[in-house]
């Protein structure tokens, strides 16, 4: 895929910018490009989308604006407000696998962390905790009683707020265009247009994460092996 091949997004018109680090260059412009799946012309709608997700009458998180209902536990983390300095004092017990830059590792045993939505990693610990995503070696650290929702909402603070750095595992770069073309097709219009990711609908984002994880985490998803996954991602890669 496009995103997993060979990380081409991340070129000389791109900046990491911003709350998050999302990204953002040239392509990010979508109002004269036309994006479509399964016949579904998206150039007009993903505007509307847009004015209509920053209308939704859903809750206003202190974390971050989200247009899903969030009950439970997940609720309860976003609606707190995150400390980043505490976040990366509790993020310390997470370095040895996450490093302390939480860049993961490139062979993609570990994700990249640092820059990711607080929003995505809010939900995937509280999943994680409540079984719901399969994550054996995550789960025994996230199931520590210490480990309360002021503390996963300031780890998820700290991490969003760091700056992309270190090395990223890049996939062979054979299928670029072939890649780029089925992500515009089949992703962009969930996970953005440069793989940015949409923090309101908890959708990850993509760009800067390195390719074996990216691989293997499909084919979980393919699998049924995460257990959380969107329904309809999982229909998609299979």
């Amino acid at each position: 895929l496009y995103l997993l091949t060979d990380a081409q997004h991340l070129d000389d018109t791109t900046q990491v910018v911003g709350h998050g680090h999302r990204i953002f260059g040239e392509r990010m412009v979508v109002s004269g490009g036309v994006f479509r799946k399964r016949g579904v012309c998206l150039k007009y709608f993903l505007p509307i989308l847009t004015m209509a997700l920053a209308l939704w009458p859903g809750a206003m998180h202190a974390q971050t604006r989200v247009a899903l209902e969030a009950t439970g536990e997940l609720k309860a983390v976003l609606d707190l407000k995150g400390d980043p300095v505490r976040g990366k004092e509790a993020f310390d017990e997470c370095s040895p696998c996450h490093r302390k830059d939480a860049s993961g590792r490139a062979s993609g045993a570990i994700p990249r962390l640092s820059g990711q939505h607080a929003s995505v990693i809010i939900k995937q610990i509280v999943d994680i905790r409540a079984g719901l995503r399969l994550n054996a070696p995550m789960k025994p650290f996230v199931d520590d009683p210490a480990l309360d929702a002021q503390a996963f909402a300031d780890v998820a603070s700290y991490l969003q707020a760091l700056p992309i750095s270190g090395n990223l595992g890049k996939g062979p770069g054979s299928e670029v265009a072939r890649g780029k073309a089925l992500y515009e097709r089949d992703c962009a219009a969930c996970h953005g247009v440069q793989g940015e990711g949409r923090p309101e609908l908890f959708h990850p984002m993509l760009a800067a994460q390195h390719y074996s994880y990216l691989l293997r985490e499909l084919g979980l998803i393919r699998d049924g092996g995460r257990g959380n996954s969107n329904p309809a991602m999982r229909a998609l890669v299979r």
